[in-house]
């Protein structure tokens, strides 16, 4: 017997584009300067977005929720998930969350767990701005939860239990997972599924409960505290209950030391034509420094 209604959710991350690192990506105190850098939806949880959208379109009933930590503006990637197929989404935002490291990430996520109750949490395998992949696991961990990790795809459903083929490093392996449980995604699953044009037409109105508090006049802020499937669940820390001192910076251990900017440049560079001498030479060169053969 299959299982029925699941509530998934997905751990999903706004990061800032690595690929536009400048002198002003970290602040003084060492964490990441995320107004000076573009943002994006972080790489791995779309994967993770992708595996929660195929079970529910597998189990009859299911919904799929993000859930997000961060300033107003991670509410985009929430609207991105929707547009995706994603059914709505949580954003847990405040000053008191500024600074968290995994731990302290990892905690403030399991308070609004608790809060929401889901069958099957997804995640990504790790984010690009800190490649720690340990907020997934800790998450787990602080619920009691089994995990299964370096998830590729979900093999089978089952009533109460899920069989997952994981991606390891030298092959793959089939585990059956009890429910609840936590599943992170790898980079080696299925790439996500596009936006869907009527979703995004459908939900591009759908706003944060601070995004209608800062505007409740305009048409965009009625509109959507007139529809509910257009409104974001938004909370504050003191919405899941928290210890205080295990939130933010006062409660993140990890601390960073120095940074500094590297920048790769070439010791000697070679301009080569198509002549068969020159790529003779080449090949020659490239032999004796054991880069080929």
């Amino acid at each position: 017997m299959q299982q029925q209604n699941l509530k998934i959710l997905v751990l999903a991350k706004q990061v800032p584009d690595t690929r536009n690192v400048g002198k002003d990506a970290m602040t003084p105190e060492g964490t990441v300067n995320r107004a000076a850098l573009p943002a994006i939806f972080n790489p791995e949880d779309l994967n993770a977005l992708e595996a929660a959208l195929r079970l529910k379109d597998r189990v009859e009933g299911s919904t799929v929720h993000i859930l997000t930590m961060g300033p107003q503006r991670a509410a985009d990637i929430i609207r991105d998930a929707m547009f995706r197929g994603a059914d709505g989404g949580y954003l847990l935002s405040g000053r008191e969350f500024a600074g968290s490291d995994t731990l302290a990430t990892s905690y403030a996520l399991s308070c609004a767990l608790k809060k929401i109750a889901p069958d099957v949490i997804f995640a990504g395998r790790q984010a690009i701005d800190g490649d720690t992949a340990q907020v997934g696991p800790q998450v787990a961990e602080k619920l009691g939860l089994p995990q299964v990790t370096y998830a590729e795809e979900i093999v089978e459903v089952k009533a109460g239990a899920l069989v997952v083929k994981r991606r390891l490093e030298h092959g793959t392996e089939v585990v059956e997972c009890p429910i609840p449980a936590v599943v992170t995604v790898n980079a080696s699953a299925a790439e996500c599924r596009p936006r869907n044009a009527k979703r995004v037409m459908k939900y591009k109105g759908a706003l944060a409960g601070s995004e209608i508090a800062a505007a409740p006049e305009s048409p965009a802020a009625q509109r959507a505290a007139a529809k509910e499937y257009l409104q974001i669940v938004e909370w504050a820390a003191a919405d899941v209950n928290p210890d205080p001192e295990q939130l933010g910076l006062t409660g993140s251990p990890t601390k960073v030391k120095k940074i500094e900017n590297v920048v790769f440049a070439a010791k000697e560079a070679k301009r080569l034509t198509a002549a068969d001498e020159d790529i003779n030479s080449l090949m020659v060169e490239l032999i004796a420094s054991h880069t080929l053969g």
